[in-house]
């Protein structure tokens, strides 16, 4: 199968990361010599899988017409927007309305120009801050756990007075009212976030997501869908995105831009544009959006100088009934996992990171260079403080059925090659990808769990089952 060319050449210099003039030969900061540093191929390549060559003059696409009101993203449930009981058989009342955010965290320390790690020194450092108001939903009861006290009138004492219509009541004894900080005040239990854990299934095309093992919250976000083109044909989507755990807000950063890369997404297919013309504009209607997020009011920078612009990476997939396109900033991944497994699968993407750069520029091996304590500093995100955008695209037509694995780092730092991440997956992902998409994230949960882990399964070619469906 082939493999995504290497990036190009930088615009900053692979040993130093100082910015380049263009028709530099020799970095002015430490003289590395730049014309060890490979070119950049275009950017819009279609690329045959298996050795299948393209159509000669790319797809033949229809003629755009308005769009079937089909292209918006499914919502994700969670399990508390499901009438339920108590355990008397009482319908439960309905949630009250969320509590206002807690203000943001400050993170200690900024990176250096051009570079940003995402990871901080030690999981503790994590803030525990509260959920944003537009996701926060009354999570359903815990069945056997902190059952509801008896009431104190069967004792002979007068009750105690309960939490105000308004306020949320803890999902483990149901009585006690929940403080600022996320506990019940009555039995102390902690209440789970909306993000702890995340699935969603929309057509074939499936995607979970989980807090892991190590972090105070989910940083990870996701958007999958399904559409159709203007000739009916299906189409299914699924965006990932990685928040920058050393900047300020990365979950609001990430779940800004898969919602905005997904709505673009769904809604420019049915239009008729080119899936890797909607991938390139998704991927701007994404940055757009977490720069947004920086936008604040003076006063309020006066008074958290130290803060640093939200930031995210990004990688994102469209699968047709003949075309795989895939786009991406930062290293997030995509790997192709044929259905007959004696076939070779293979990695679509290369990682915007200085351990790519490293290997790119022929300064390390690829062991080499993932087994610095450098290897995960990425340099391509989306943020108002990014040095440059540079959005990466690509086209394949692979010549059999398969499934297309999009995941952030949490997954593939467990399954780095193709090879494992064919192995982790089920044979049943194609028909089962929410099982697939399920066992995945068990894989790293497993393997320790050290980081939030995301990943989405779109089957190929896309089934006509479900198109059109959001």
């Amino acid at each position: 199968m082939s493999q995504m060319p290497q990036q190009a050449a930088v615009s900053k210099c692979p040993s130093c990361e100082e910015p380049l003039e263009s028709g530099d030969r020799f970095c002015g900061a430490c003289g590395y010599d730049l014309s060890a540093v490979p070119a950049r191929p275009v950017d819009s390549p279609t690329l045959a899988i298996h050795g299948v060559v393209p159509a000669p003059e790319g797809v033949d696409w229809p003629v755009a017409r308005d769009s079937d009101g089909h292209g918006h993203p499914a919502p994700v449930h969670a399990a508390a927007e499901l009438p339920g009981t108590d355990s008397g058989g009482s319908p439960l009342p309905p949630p009250p309305p969320a509590a206002p955010p807690a203000a943001p965290a400050v993170p200690a320390g900024a990176p250096a120009s051009g570079v940003r790690f995402d990871r901080p020194g030690e999981p503790d450092e994590y803030p525990l801050q509260a959920p944003d108001p537009r996701l926060t939903a009354e999570p359903a009861p815990v069945p056997g756990q902190h059952p509801a006290p008896e009431p104190a009138a069967a004792a002979g004492q007068s009750a105690p007075a309960g939490p105000a219509a308004a306020e949320k009541v803890c999902v483990a004894c149901r009585a006690g009212r929940v403080d600022d900080d996320g506990y019940c005040e009555n039995c102390g239990h902690a209440q789970p976030r909306e993000r702890d854990h995340m699935e969603q299934e929309s057509g074939p095309v499936a995607a979970v997501s989980d807090r892991g093992l190590r972090h105070h919250r989910n940083e990870d976000a996701f958007s999958v869908g399904c559409t159709a083109l203007p000739d009916g044909a299906p189409a299914s989507v699924a965006i990932v995105c990685d928040g920058v755990s050393s900047a300020t807000r990365p979950d609001d950063a990430s779940l800004a831009a898969s919602r905005a890369a997904g709505e673009s997404l769904l809604g420019a297919l049915p239009r008729g544009t080119h899936p890797q013309q909607a991938m390139h504009d998704a991927i701007l209607a994404a940055s757009q959006a977490v720069n947004a997020l920086a936008e604040e009011p003076a006063t309020a920078r006066e008074q958290a100088p130290h803060q640093n612009a939200p930031a995210c990476t990004l990688v994102g997939a469209v699968v047709t009934a003949g075309l795989l396109v895939v786009g991406w900033v930062g290293d997030s991944r995509v790997y192709w996992v044929p259905a007959d497994r004696t076939t070779p699968p293979a990695r679509l993407t290369e990682d915007d990171s200085w351990a790519a750069q490293m290997v790119a520029a022929g300064l390390m091996s690829e062991a080499e260079a993932y087994a610095d304590e450098r290897a995960h500093a990425i340099t391509g995100w989306l943020g108002a403080d990014a040095y440059e955008l540079e959005p990466h695209t690509a086209s394949f037509k692979p010549d059999r059925a398969g499934v297309v694995v999009v995941c952030t780092d949490g997954l593939w730092n467990y399954a780095e090659s193709a090879e494992e991440m064919a192995e982790a997956m089920p044979p049943d992902a194609a028909a089962r990808p929410l099982h697939g998409a399920r066992v995945l994230v068990g894989h790293a949960l497993d393997g320790g769990g050290h980081d939030n882990v995301t990943v989405a399964l779109l089957p190929f070619p896309a089934p006509s089952q479900g198109a059109g469906s959001a």
